[in-house]
C-alpha cells in the first residue's frame, strides 16, 4: 500500500477549519424534545456543555471533525517515524546471526 505523502496529510490538516473534542449526548427528554450536551476531559476532568437543540448538528460535525483531525495527526506521525527509521537505517543490514546448532545435553553424573 502507498504511504500518503506528508504534505499532502497536512494539508488535509490544514483543511479543518472548526473541531471540538468530545461527543455530543441527550442529557433528557423535556416536552418540547430532547436536551443536548457536549461531553469531554478538560485538564484531565470530565466536562459538559449545554447544547442548544439547535446547534447539534454543527457541534456533531465538529466533533467529528476533532476525530478525523486526531487520526491524520496520528497518520503524520506514522509517516515521519517510518521515514526517520529508514534515513536512520540507510543501507544499513541487518544483522544476522549465525544458525543455532542444538545438541542434545547429556546430563553430569552424579558420582
Amino acid at each position: 500500500m502507498n504511504e500518503p505523502n506528508p504534505s499532502q496529510i497536512l494539508q488535509q490538516i490544514a483543511q479543518i477549519q472548526r473541531m471540538e473534542p468530545g461527543k455530543v449526548c441527550v442529557m433528557g427528554q423535556g416536552p418540547n424534545g430532547p436536551y443536548y450536551n457536549l461531553q469531554c476531559r478538560e485538564n484531565g476532568k470530565a466536562a459538559s456543555r449545554y447544547v442548544p437543540a439547535d446547534q447539534v448538528e454543527v457541534v456533531t460535525q465538529h466533533t467529528e471533525n476533532y476525530k478525523k483531525f486526531k487520526g491524520l495527526v496520528a497518520q503524520y506521525a506514522d509517516v515521519i517515524i517510518a521515514q526517520t527509521r529508514d534515513e536512520r537505517m540507510g543501507g544499513v543490514k541487518k544483522k544476522t546471526r549465525p544458525p543455532k546448532f542444538s545438541s542434545p545435553r547429556t546430563r553430569k553424573s552424579k558420582s
